[in-house]
């Protein structure tokens, strides 16, 4: 009963928190209402130790949602760790996570930032090697160091507000934007957003994460860690310049164009998601670089809905093939696994954005909107070729999984009777039907008008089209046959490795440090100052030992030696 206590107080309070904090927020975004308060934790003489909490329409909407999607995880985990002899500490962890992000969330403070920054970073790692195996420890190892680059990022431009008189940033906003040195600042949080939202050449990271158990990786890929960044220059959107704008423009969408091209090529179910997670990071990053952060924002919480469900259908599809994510493996789950399968069908409509539900409405502005704006054809091509790769990998994974043949050879039978995990499953479902119109009737009162010729108005239809017939065509294969990636295995091996990002930033930044280091070892700590240090004294002293030893042994030769060596000492004394 404990076990049970443990989920469902949690489950009950951050789901309450979460109502009142959504009902507060559409308050404070009628009244176009902002609370800044300050609370004084120390003051020695005129140094004052202040904690701020900044309240507006758009900090209180992502709490809501964050703790909404934290209570249905915490409640699905109650049964997806049911075997977990260790399941408080896991909840605990969980909660811990939590509330990192809301401090970052409620920040203005550079310094509050860092905190919760770090304590993502921190439990995260905790997290990630939460199934205490090498893998495990390797992919946190790399998510931990990959997002310290971040937060080094983080500590250097607090370091740089000294020349301000307080850290409070979001008083400085419009001085910053036309203050030449203070683009330095902008600089320094652009690529610790990056870190944490994993924008190439910091990308190898989140598949890695996958490591850890699935309700985790439904809480970190949907609203909390990887958005981290997106929120953070939502936050700071005031003061990235032109020419910031234009490299985190590029950067992201040849990350959006990267992610699903290697989605295509990847076999585990998870990795697939995952990859997935990083192309809409890339779009939210992209549509930030172009100044519309209320559309990135938008995004940030459509997407966190219908990914937070895609990864519960995926844990609860792994929990019934007795912990298998190869798609190889699995097949026609819908005569098995129906429920599932559709709420994991609408979370896969939603993500190549089917008109009325949650993504349709914030992915198709977003490239409605690119249509409009003055871009080059490189970032066009690139927005609908990732838009086309999306529906792409989802028909193909749709095909592994739900359609096909039958592929697991097992003994047991299949079936939905996860109820627990089912009644979160179906309650974010309703949620992903329901809350993109709802939000975009919020966060956009007046009706957007966008007016375009009707080949750019279908393209993004024709596109996912296109993409979900390739998709399809792609994936028709059966587990006897040979698989058509292996005839080109060195292209899909390219793509499928995320373009050798793991192979850069984990073996050739280790490679140079740990041959220097094994050289210093052998050199130094092993030679060098072994022979003149501790080992060449033992010797010496050995030696001595040896010999003063051997002297006092009261060997009668030795006596005798010493007693004619001391009269000889004796008789030259007398003579001189």
């Amino acid at each position: 009963m404990h076990i049970i206590s443990i989920c469902m107080i949690s489950f009950v309070s951050l789901f309450s928190i979460s109502m009142s904090l959504f009902f507060l927020s559409l308050k404070f975004l009628l009244l176009d209402y902002t609370i800044f308060l300050e609370w004084e934790l120390l003051s020695i003489n005129s140094s004052s130790i202040v904690m701020g909490i900044l309240l507006d329409w758009m900090s209180l909407m992502f709490m809501s949602f964050v703790l909404f999607i934290s209570s249905l995880v915490i409640f699905y985990s109650e049964q997806y760790m049911e075997g977990d002899l260790n399941i408080n500490r896991f909840i605990m962890l969980v909660l811990m996570f939590v509330f990192s992000m809301m401090l970052l969330i409620i920040s203005p403070n550079l310094i509050s930032i860092l905190l919760g920054w770090d304590g993502l970073g921190l439990v995260s790692y905790c997290l990630v090697i939460y199934y205490q195996n090498i893998k495990s420890y390797n992919a946190g190892m790399v998510t931990a160091l990959m997002n310290r680059v971040g937060d080094v990022m983080l500590l250097i431009a607090i370091s740089w507000m000294l020349n301000y008189g307080s850290w409070n940033y979001i008083f400085y906003l419009d001085y910053m934007k036309n203050d030449f040195y203070m683009q330095i600042i902008a600089l320094l949080v652009m690529i610790a957003a990056m870190t944490k939202s994993a924008q190439i050449p910091f990308s190898s990271w989140l598949p890695a994460a996958m490591a850890a158990p699935t309700p985790v990786s439904a809480l970190v890929h949907s609203s909390t860690l990887v958005t981290a960044g997106v929120y953070l220059l939502i936050r700071f959107n005031v003061i990235l310049n032109e020419n910031l704008c234009m490299f985190l423009l590029f950067i992201s969408t040849i990350t959006m164009f990267m992610a699903g091209l290697g989605a295509n090529f990847e076999f585990d179910l998870k990795k697939i998601i995952a990859l997935s997670t990083l192309s809409q990071l890339g779009l939210m990053m992209s549509i930030l670089s172009m100044g519309n952060y209320k559309l990135a924002f938008f995004h940030l919480l459509t997407h966190a809905l219908f990914k937070a469900l895609l990864f519960m259908c995926a844990g609860a599809i792994i929990h019934n093939l007795k912990d298998t994510q190869d798609i190889r493996f699995m097949g026609n789950l819908m005569l098995r696994m129906p429920l599932t399968c559709m709420c994991m069908n609408v979370a896969n409509l939603a993500l190549c954005g089917m008109p009325f539900l949650a993504g349709f409405y914030s992915k198709d502005l977003i490239l409605e909107v690119v249509c409009m704006n003055y871009i080059n054809i490189l970032i066009f091509f690139l927005f609908f070729a990732s838009t086309g790769l999306t529906v792409c990998y989802t028909f193909r994974m749709c095909y592994y999984s739900i359609t096909g043949d039958f592929n697991f050879c097992a003994f047991h039978s299949l079936n939905d009777e996860g109820w627990i995990m089912l009644k979160s499953m179906v309650t974010l479902t309703i949620s992903v039907i329901f809350m993109g119109s709802v939000l975009s009737w919020l966060i956009f009162p007046t009706p957007i008008m966008i007016c375009l010729p009707i080949e750019l108005k279908i393209l993004a239809l024709v596109v996912s089209v296109i993409g979900a017939w390739i998709g399809y065509e792609m994936s028709k294969f059966s587990i006897s046959w040979l698989s058509n990636s292996l005839k080109f295995y060195h292209y899909s091996y390219f793509f499928g490795y995320m373009w050798f990002l793991p192979n850069i930033s984990t073996f050739s930044m280790n490679y140079i440090p740990l041959v220097a280091s094994y050289t210093l070892y052998k050199n130094f700590d092993q030679g060098w100052n072994e022979y003149f240090g501790a080992q060449g004294m033992f010797e010496v002293i050995k030696k001595n030992s040896i010999f003063f030893q051997f002297l006092q042994n009261n060997n009668m030769k030795v006596y005798l030696t010493l007693v004619v060596f001391w009269l000889l000492t004796l008789l030259i004394f007398m003579l001189i």
